[in-house]
């Protein structure tokens, strides 16, 4: 007997549920979703000035895989992405995902492949999920790097893993973002808060 599609709406905010049961839940239009900890968080679509930003930076890895084919498997937001993490029972959608090796070879990688950088862009009243959830779970997952970019300090934390602690590096507006994962890359950060 096929299963029963579950639905997900603003009133489902703090559900308990399993991380299978939302991997195939749908979400009620106008509204973002993720499971946190055994519990579905539901997040008004970000305003302008956050997409804006989401936007500029997934612009600096486009370029980049431009100018280095091969580089960059995959640039992926929030839509086009899941991480899932068993063991917290928790499924992520990061504004921007940055994967250097190439999917497994199944339809629905998003069990096994997990991204080497992570960027979100940090909403207000959000901060907390950004700078401390977050932070503890992709560094679970395993992500190379974390970087937090917030508009309202104008300036990027840089998490960079050293086996099972981040090491921070922030960056005011006159820094410039770059990393070893990236050869040659170089984004400043000024340029991330351009029409702000």
């Amino acid at each position: 007997m096929p299963r029963t599609k579950i639905r997900v709406g603003p009133e489902d905010h703090g559900r308990t549920m399993t991380l299978e049961d939302f991997a195939s839940a749908e979400g009620e239009p106008g509204h973002l979703y993720e499971l946190e900890r055994g519990k579905v968080v539901v997040i008004d679509v970000p305003n302008w000035g956050h997409g804006h930003v989401v936007m500029l930076v997934g612009g600096a890895f486009h370029v980049y895989r431009f100018q280095n084919p091969g580089r960059i498997q995959c640039i992926a937001g929030g839509a086009e992405c899941a991480l899932r993490l068993p063991g917290m029972t928790s499924e992520r959608h990061p504004d921007r995902a940055v994967y250097l090796t190439p999917p497994p070879n199944r339809k629905n990688p998003w069990n096994e492949w997990v991204p080497d950088i992570v960027v979100e862009v940090v909403s207000p009243r959000q901060e907390k999920r950004d700078y401390v959830v977050k932070r503890e779970e992709y560094l679970a997952a395993g992500i190379r790097e974390y970087w937090i970019v917030d508009s309202g300090k104008r300036a990027v934390l840089r998490l960079v893993r050293r086996g099972d602690v981040w090491t921070e590096e922030t960056l005011a507006e006159k820094g410039t973002l770059r990393t070893p994962l990236l050869p040659g890359f170089e984004c400043p950060v000024a340029s991330l808060f351009e029409g702000l």
